[in-house]
């Protein structure tokens, strides 16, 4: 035992110390092991979080309910506590990474401020040594990815303070050397938090309003009665390897706007937030699609990844694949359009000890790590829903159906506006932002900064009305292709198709963007379908757009033809 204090110890206090001991000694076993475990695959790794979580509930109520024993007999210390909390509070963020299910992030949230409204790191910086206060640090770097994941932005604010005040006192303190890898951390949080900032809507009270993105009850028109519900979105791969994009934690912006879109908001119904300790091979019931989210992966890493999605779909299930890469045009002289000779979007080089082994290749060689059309082929055994965010995307309109299952790619546009793309790096790829949030993209394009909320609102229920027009031209229309009516019934799928024909309407009647690059492409292709020429949607978009005072932006009905 450590730290006791002096005195005879009775053998109940002994018994309770020497418990609390083992309880702590198997935590700790238990959470190091965790990152033995497989980063895909459902059922290997939840007997073994559950098992981690019995313990650290056991341990965390142990030492509530003899704090007193501890603290005389043990010389338990606050930030000791912090550190049990700290850890309870990961296991609940990497649960809800590897389960989708946002309650999980709450539950996080609950043990990662009980720490700090507690003040149990307080004092780490009387302790010897820099060890505990990097783990308080680390602790706050946790705080905040939580926080953004639920939009808690003014708090998010005040621990950038904060953090940014316990790195001046580490430098001060400890003169360690890794104070400036602590600086570039706190760099990446403030540019990452300015680049999501793209509008600012305001209350009453000139106060800004947190805006929330994740699919509310009754955020997506609904399907017309009687229309048969072919797939659900089970699994999502979301890839993010913009080189220049702004990130932070192994977020990219794009990948932080996509993760929320393919998430609902939780609700107070979600109260029993106990991770399962199940070993049962029974498929969990889930809310939102499970997610991998890779941040600049190799071309293996991508591989093994959509391997894992696909073979853990169920049946009449779909699969969900989001790339936000640099694109890559083909580097040969012509050929013969197949699926390795229309360029491709780009994986990391330097994991995999590949990197520039050869200095000269021939042009007839294919680039290695990238990510071609031809890549996805085997998976199209499976229903297969594609979004490309790149320079390159229009590449992947000819993924071909092979296999007879559905397949779908909705694809951004290749060229922006100047002003646009030089900011791309900085506040994000565009089509993720249309498909992210109508709303604030059609503000960006139109150079809004601010709304008062009552406009906002009136605006929010035209680009309802807008989705709602497009949602009853599809399930009128006869001449769509079969692939987009099996994926529809899909609440996610259909609204990522609802927001593709907003965005394509709205860039196509913006005067700024002018030409078939500035517009986002569909495979099957959607024109001649009577939804992306509808009048009644062109207008709609015009009224939109006067609310907003910025009408002389668009075409009139009859310049665009």
């Amino acid at each position: 035992m450590e730290n006791a204090t002096d005195g005879i110890i009775g053998e109940d206090e002994r018994k309770t110390v020497q418990e609390f001991s083992y309880l702590l000694e198997k935590s700790k076993q238990l959470f190091n092991g965790l990152r033995d475990l497989p980063q895909y695959g459902h059922k290997q790794w939840q007997s073994y979080f559950g098992r981690t979580f019995d313990i650290y509930t056991k341990l965390w109520k142990y030492q509530q309910q003899n704090r007193q024993v501890l603290d005389a007999r043990y010389g338990l210390k606050r930030w000791q506590i912090g550190e049990i909390a700290s850890k309870i509070g990961q296991l609940y963020y990497h649960y809800y990474l590897r389960t989708s299910e946002t309650n999980y992030l709450n539950e996080a949230f609950s043990f990662y401020s009980a720490i700090r409204s507690r003040a149990y790191y307080n004092k780490v910086t009387k302790e010897k040594g820099p060890e505990l206060m990097v783990k308080k640090l680390r602790y706050y770097a946790r705080l905040i990815v939580v926080c953004l994941l639920l939009r808690k932005l003014d708090l998010v604010k005040e621990l950038t303070k904060e953090l940014s005040r316990q790195v001046d006192e580490y430098k001060s303190q400890y003169e360690a050397e890794d104070h400036m890898e602590w600086g570039l951390v706190l760099g990446e949080i403030e540019a990452f938090t300015e680049a999501d900032d793209i509008i600012t809507v305001i209350d009453s009270n000139s106060r800004p309003v947190i805006l929330t993105y994740r699919l509310a009850e009754g955020g997506v028109p609904q399907l017309d009665k009687g229309t048969p519900i072919y797939l659900t979105l089970q699994e999502a791969l979301i890839v993010g390897n913009c080189q220049q994009q702004v990130k932070f934690s192994e977020l990219t912006l794009d990948m932080y706007r996509m993760l929320q879109t393919l998430e609902r908001e939780p609700t107070s119904l979600d109260t029993n937030s106990t991770p399962p300790n199940d070993n049962s091979d029974k498929p969990i019931k889930r809310e939102n699609p499970h997610k991998y989210l890779l941040y600049k992966p190799t071309f293996g890493q991508f591989y093994a990844f959509l391997s894992a999605g696909f073979k853990e779909l169920p049946p009449n299930a779909a699969l969900l694949l989001y790339l936000s890469a640099d694109g890559s045009m083909p580097s040969g002289k012509g050929g013969d359009d197949g699926p390795y000779d229309v360029g491709d979007i780009a994986t990391n080089s330097k994991k995999d000890g590949t990197e520039q082994q050869f200095s000269k290749r021939s042009n007839m060689l294919k680039e290695m790590h990238c990510i071609h059309p031809g890549d996805l082929h085997p998976f199209t055994r499976k229903p297969l829903f594609v979004v490309v965010d790149s320079a390159n995307s229009h590449a992947f309109r000819t993924i071909p159906n092979l296999f007879g299952q559905p397949v779908v790619s909705l694809m951004s546009p290749v060229q922006l506006p100047v002003t646009l793309a030089e900011q791309t790096p900085h506040k994000g790829n565009l089509f993720t932002l249309f498909l992210h949030s109508p709303l604030v993209a059609f503000c960006y394009v139109c150079d809004i900064a601010d709304v008062p909320l009552g406009l906002w609102e009136n605006c929010q229920a035209m680009v309802n009305k807008v989705l709602a027009e497009v949602a009853t031209l599809f399930n009128r229309s006869k001449t769509i292709d079969h692939a987009y009516k099996q994926f529809y019934g899909d609440e996610f799928l259909r609204l990522l198709i609802l927001r593709f024909v907003f965005c394509f309407i709205t860039l196509r009647y913006h005067r700024g963007f002018k030409g078939d690059n500035y517009y986002p492409q569909c495979h099957p292709d959607l024109h001649g379908s009577e939804i992306l020429e509808n009048g009644a949607l062109h207008k709609y978009i015009l009224d939109l757009a006067s609310m907003l005072d910025v009408r002389s932006l668009f075409l009139e009905v009859g310049e665009a033809d």
